[in-house]
C-alpha cells in the first residue's frame, strides 16, 4: 500500500463538547461529535465523520473520508501484556466506516510492522482490530468479529459475525468466512469456509460474481480447489498440478503464491 500524504496543517476550529488536544493536526470538514477525545499525536484527513463518545489516540493516522460511529475506541494501546507501550502507530486510509463500538489497537514493537488499514473498508458493531493487523481494500468485517494479533486480511475478504481469527493468520482476498467460525489456520484466497471446527465448503462463487471475476477464471479455482482438496495429493504435489493445468490463470497463478507463502499451514491440509 502506498503511505497515506494527508498535507494536513494546525486546526484553528474549537469543538466545544469535545476534548481535543491543541497539538492534533485536523484537515478540512471534519466533524467531531460530543464527549469524543482526540489525542496529542492524532493527524486526522479532511471531510472525516467523529460521532460522539469516540476515541482516538496514540500516534495515529487517518486519511479522509471516514465515519467513526458512536463509541468507536480508535488508537488504544495493545492488550498483548508483554507491550511496554512504545510510540507505535496505527495507519488508516480513506473512505473506511467503523460502526458503533469498534476498537482498533497500535502495533507493538515486536510485531515487527503496524497496524494498517487499508481504504474502502467497513468495520461493523463491536468488532475488535487488535495490534499488527493489516487490513487490505473493500473488506466487510461484520458484527462482533475479533482479529487477534498480526492478522491480514487481504482484499474484498468478507468475515461473518461472532467469528474468532486466531494470531498469525491470514485471509487470502475475497475469501468469504462464515458466521460463528473460528479460524486457526490460513483461508486460501476466493475460497468459501464455515463452521465451528471450520471446514473447507468450496469456491466463493458469490464473492466472485459480485467482484466480476469471468467465467473462465470462476471455473479454474474450482479445479484448482478440487485439486487441493479432493485429489488425495500432498501440498507440493497439488500445486504442481495446477502449475501444469491451470498456469494460465491469473487468479489460479495468486491462490498458488497464497499457498506456497503461507507460514502456519492452510486450512484443511
Amino acid at each position: 500500500m502506498k503511505p497515506i500524504d494527508l498535507n494536513l496543517g494546525m486546526s484553528n476550529r474549537d469543538y466545544p463538547n469535545a476534548c481535543v488536544h491543541p497539538n492534533t493536526k485536523i484537515g478540512a470538514n471534519v466533524q467531531i461529535g460530543p464527549h469524543s477525545i482526540i489525542g496529542e499525536n492524532v493527524i486526522i484527513g479532511d471531510n472525516c465523520m467523529i460521532g460522539s463518545n469516540v476515541i482516538i489516540e496514540g500516534w495515529t493516522t487517518i486519511g479522509s473520508a471516514n465515519k467513526f460511529y458512536i463509541g468507536a475506541s480508535i488508537g488504544c494501546d495493545s492488550q498483548d501484556v508483554t507491550s511496554n507501550k512504545e510510540k507505535n502507530s496505527l495507519n488508516i486510509g480513506d473512505n473506511n466506516t467503523f460502526r458503533e463500538y469498534v476498537s482498533i489497537s497500535i502495533r507493538t514493537a515486536k510485531g515487527g510492522g503496524e497496524t494498517r488499514i487499508g481504504n474502502n473498508n467497513l468495520f461493523m458493531n463491536y468488532s475488535h482490530i487488535a495490534h499488527d493487523c493489516q487490513i487490505g481494500n473493500h473488506v466487510i468485517i461484520t458484527n462482533s468479529v475479533n482479529l487477534a494479533g498480526n492478522v491480514r486480511v487481504e482484499d474484498q475478504a468478507r468475515i461473518g459475525g461472532l467469528s474468532n481469527i486466531g494470531q498469525f493468520c491470514r485471509i487470502g482476498k475475497m475469501a468469504m468466512v462464515g458466521a460463528m467460525s473460528q479460524v486457526e489456520k490460513d483461508i486460501p484466497p476466493y475460497l468459501l469456509v464455515d463452521g465451528n471446527l471450520i471446514g473447507i465448503y468450496g469456491v466463493n462463487t458469490v464473492g466472485l460474481r459480485r467482484n466480476e471475476v469471468d467465467f473462465e477464471a470462476q471455473m479454474a479455482l474450482k479445479r484448482a480447489h478440487h485439486i487441493l482438496y479432493r485429489s488425495n495429493l500432498k501440498l507440493e504435489d497439488a500445486i504442481e498440478r495446477m502449475e501444469q493445468e491451470l498456469i494460465d490463470i491469473w487468479e489460479v497463478k495468486d491462490f498458488i503464491s497464497f499457498l506456497r507463502e503461507s507460514k502456519i499451514g492452510v486450512l484443511g491440509l
